[in-house]
């Protein structure tokens, strides 16, 4: 086991200190600091980015080689963390608490310390990690983001506030699959420079506000029940992902079931959880969408157009789209007035 001591006063400093403790390069592109590691002790790597606004995005894509426990004193910098595993898991633990809990894959954690107060991460040696950060400093970001903290519930908010560090805080969400969606999608950014980091900044405000929305409904006892796990929620993710890429295809909440092996009670829990939609609301809507881009970017007609997304009717379609886009599809296809 190695064990690190960090007492960064920010995120870039936290690397540093890592880099330190166990090797490896770091290289600075436009605001972004990369660590990349390939040793005896971790491969992979590790990258931040600071933002004006008193927030930072970390992102750990690594594997260490042996168990590595950070030990965190938060005198200097004490940011509220909002966690999520996108793959693996590790523990965490406040220097006041006796044992660990597990940040386990899927899962939404909010957490802060207190000044004086030591936390402590430990990463589990072998283990393929993808952990994504979001660490907000709260007398910037209340500066900076008034109107964005009062919006948060009552508990949160005076986190928020706590600008002298006094109060211990933390949160840990059940199974989150629409954040899976969006951590994915800070991996298929390809543009470079500045836009890059520009389109980071602007995923990271919406994990951010996602984080917020799970917190929000678990404190006014609004959250799903908790029967589904996180392998069901992973079938339903996957059959959502299925119907999004073959709209046409003649799909049943009865053979949905059957083909899962989840019963319908289950598919449609599932369906309103992560597409805030009932399955039969969720295939019209994706149906809908791949209309409107036929109807945007290629040259058939709205009657190939109804039989391509697997409708039968097009007087049903049409009075369906009208509803949706405020504009009748020959009306759209006429004006090509672009996305909604």
């Amino acid at each position: 086991m190695k064990e690190i001591n960090i007492t960064a006063k920010d995120t870039e400093e936290t690397i540093r200190q890592i880099q330190n403790a166990i090797g490896g390069s770091i290289e600075s592109r436009w605001g972004e600091l990369i660590l990349t590691i390939d040793n005896a002790v971790a491969s992979g790597t590790i990258r931040c980015i600071i933002f004006e606004w008193g927030g930072s995005y970390l992102h750990y894509d690594i594997t260490f080689f042996e168990d590595i426990v950070l030990k965190k004193d938060t005198s200097c910098y004490n940011p509220i963390s909002f966690i999520y595993c996108l793959n693996g898991h590790f523990k965490h633990r406040f220097n006041h608490e006796d044992n660990y809990k597990a940040l386990e894959q899927f899962q939404s954690v909010i957490m802060t310390s207190k000044d004086g107060g030591f936390s402590t991460e430990y990463y589990p040696k072998d283990v393929k990690l993808e952990v994504n950060f979001i660490l907000i400093s709260r007398l910037k970001f209340i500066n900076k983001r008034l109107n964005d903290a009062s919006l948060l519930n009552k508990n949160l908010y005076a986190v928020f506030h706590d600008t002298d560090h006094e109060n211990v805080f933390s949160y840990f969400g059940t199974y989150n699959l629409k954040l899976a969606d969006h951590i994915i999608k800070f991996k298929k950014i390809k543009q470079k420079g500045m836009l890059k980091i520009l389109l980071i900044e602007g995923q990271v405000y919406q994990v951010l506000s996602l984080h917020m929305q799970q917190h929000n409904k678990a404190v006014n006892n609004k959250s799903i029940s908790k029967s589904l796990n996180k392998s069901e929620l992973k079938t339903i993710r996957n059959l959502g992902n299925t119907i999004s890429k073959d709209v046409s295809f003649d799909y049943s909440l009865e053979q949905l079931s059957l083909d899962s092996g989840l019963p319908q009670a289950k598919l449609q829990e599932g369906f309103k959880l992560l597409y805030t939609r009932t399955v039969t609301e969720y295939i019209r809507h994706v149906r809908l969408e791949k209309a409107r881009d036929l109807i945007n970017t290629s040259d058939l007609n709205i009657s190939e157009i109804v039989y391509t997304i697997g409708f039968s009717s097009r007087s049903y379609f049409s009075k369906i789209f009208k509803k949706k886009y405020k504009i009748s599809p020959s009306e759209f296809q006429k004006n090509k007035r672009g996305t909604f």
